[in-house]
């Protein structure tokens, strides 16, 4: 259709085929659950979980080490009802707490019509399927939401130090990324809905500066470390080299990948010690995603070091699938043991060994 291997657009259309003919206005799914916030015509935009018709999970967290057509095919199933409001607007007590639960609940979700039979892709946030207006939506079963979670909700602690204590206390990157989304978090009389994209970066960012508090202050590592990983055909080589924080990210897109039909491109972004103030326009939410997970690595290794990550992009990646799949690439890297030597020339060398577009 397109002419690449495998069309992005045969992709969605074999997606939809799976529910060809079975969506109804009617629909009950497991949700783990998971509040989309739209963004466009903020601060008046879409909002409502996700479910699966299917049984697939929803968190995308649990995506990692499946190849592209198993993601696209789980997007593919999960139906989405949503309802206009307002970002000042606080979600329905059950909902709210549906958003707040550890463990999955049912949803049943009453749309006006019948869903359009769609998958639709986005560069920050995962994929979505069919979607529509409900209008209703009743979550069935008993929220379980911990107690250090109901403590920072109800004495109203800043989004910041709430995600800085729940952190500390050991909740995962996508649990606390979602209280943020579904306006779980801040002072009382602060609180508001925040659009999905944006939350995600949101989270990486705070997340990401908190360890980083705590890197500035650690000792510096004493040989040159590469480590490399390559998932849904992003390699990712990120090389650590004595001295103080400071981080630099190339991102290469191969020609043919989902963003570079036509040719190649490289961008780049450099973040000095005492961090930046402006966003990262050239790389967008994949920055902030790598960022945090080297963060996060060097955190937990009580270390300090300046970073240099090369990403690229090839060909293989047709459709893109959101920076969850950044975010732990390079936590897999970090899994992975790295390669040491006593000079950035060699270290430089080795990762190029892995590397196909000529970075030096």
């Amino acid at each position: 259709m397109c002419g690449v291997k495998k069309c992005p657009l045969l992709e969605r259309f074999n997606a939809r085929q799976a529910l060809a003919g079975r969506l109804r206005r009617e629909v009950v799914g497991e949700s783990v659950p998971n509040v989309f916030v739209g963004w466009n015509g903020y601060p008046r935009v879409n909002v409502g979980p996700s479910v699966s018709l299917e049984g697939a999970s929803t968190d995308a967290s649990q995506w990692y080490g499946k190849p592209l057509d198993e993601i696209v095919s789980s997007a593919a199933v999960m139906a989405r009802g949503y309802q206009k409001q307002s970002v000042k607007k606080r979600l329905s007590r059950d909902l709210l707490e549906a958003a707040m639960s550890t463990k999955p609940l049912d949803v049943a979700i009453t749309f006006e019509h019948v869903p359009r039979n769609e998958v639709r892709f986005f560069d920050v946030s995962q994929p979505s399927g069919p979607s529509a207006q409900a209008r209703n939506i009743e979550v069935q079963g008993n929220a379980c939401i911990p107690g250090a979670v109901d403590e920072a909700i109800e004495e109203g602690w800043t989004a910041r130090d709430a995600l800085t204590a729940l952190l500390e206390k050991g909740f995962e990157y996508y649990y606390l990324q979602k209280l943020l989304t579904a306006g779980a978090l801040g002072k009382h009389e602060d609180r508001r809905l925040v659009p999905t994209r944006w939350g995600i970066t949101a989270t990486d960012t705070m997340l990401a500066n908190e360890h980083l508090n705590k890197i500035r202050e650690s000792q510096t590592i004493d040989c040159y470390q590469v480590y490399s990983n390559e998932y849904l055909f992003n390699r990712f080589e990120i090389i650590l080299l004595p001295g103080n924080w400071e981080y630099e990210q190339f991102e290469a897109w191969s020609k043919g990948s989902f963003w570079s039909e036509n040719q190649s491109s490289i961008a780049y972004e450099y973040e000095p010690f005492q961090g930046r103030k402006d966003y990262a326009q050239s790389e967008g939410g994949g920055y902030y995603a790598a960022r945090f997970a080297v963060a996060e690595a060097l955190a937990q290794r009580n270390v300090q070091a300046r970073v240099i990550v090369v990403r690229e992009i090839y060909d293989g990646y047709r459709v893109p699938v959101g920076v969850w799949q950044v975010r732990e690439n390079v936590r897999a890297a970090f899994r992975n043991k790295p390669n040491e030597f006593y000079s950035l020339s060699k270290a430089l060398a080795d990762a190029a060994t892995r590397l196909k577009n000529p970075w030096r």
